[in-house]
């Protein structure tokens, strides 16, 4: 897609504008990675995963009659995940750390996603595909590591007697049964 490096550039100047930004992607609503800023985490992943929590949000929203969806936020231990609508066919999904002024992403998230809504409606309307063409992903080639066996525990066939005095038997208590007495009177 042509305006990926468009997405990137809003993409970028978001995190500039919010240094507790730790991350953004655009992602089509289907889950495939527009453009990602997402050090440290897999984008494909997190592209997949919005995309399944925008189809809960979208059932919610409409079972409660709340309208169209908007936006999406969680927080975590460590910080917030928020996905905000960008267009008909295109969500943007930010990492923040757990300080940031939640205002402020809000702010900031909601007019980035505009604008790479517009982007993105652009660009379908072109007649360009929502997600750039990727080459089909080969499977990673596993090192060869030759398999060495763990040596077992001894087996605890030994007589009691020559165990170590941790592993010796318990003994083992039988109940005993009183054999009631009766008494002539």
């Amino acid at each position: 897609m042509a305006a990926e490096a468009e997405v990137l550039d809003e993409i970028h100047r978001l995190r500039a504008r919010v240094p507790q930004v730790t991350g953004a992607l655009a992602a089509s609503v289907d889950g495939l990675v527009l453009a990602h800023d997402t050090p440290g985490v897999e984008p494909e992943g997190v592209a997949a995963l919005t995309a399944a929590a925008l189809g809960v949000a979208l059932r919610l929203t409409d079972a409660t009659g709340q309208g169209d969806f908007r936006e999406l936020l969680v927080r975590g231990v460590y910080g917030y995940v928020a996905t905000y609508a960008a267009g008909t066919s295109a969500v943007l999904t930010l990492l923040a750390q757990d300080r940031v002024n939640v205002g402020r992403l809000h702010l900031e998230g909601r007019r980035a996603g505009t604008r790479i809504g517009e982007l993105v409606d652009a660009a379908t309307a072109r007649g360009e595909p929502a997600a750039p063409a990727r080459a089909p992903a080969k499977p990673a080639a596993r090192p060869v590591v030759p398999r060495t066996r763990t040596p077992r525990a001894p087996a605890l066939t030994d007589p009691p007697a020559a165990r170590a005095p941790a592993e010796q038997a318990l003994p083992v208590r039988t109940p005993t049964t009183k054999t009631p007495t009766t008494t002539e009177s």
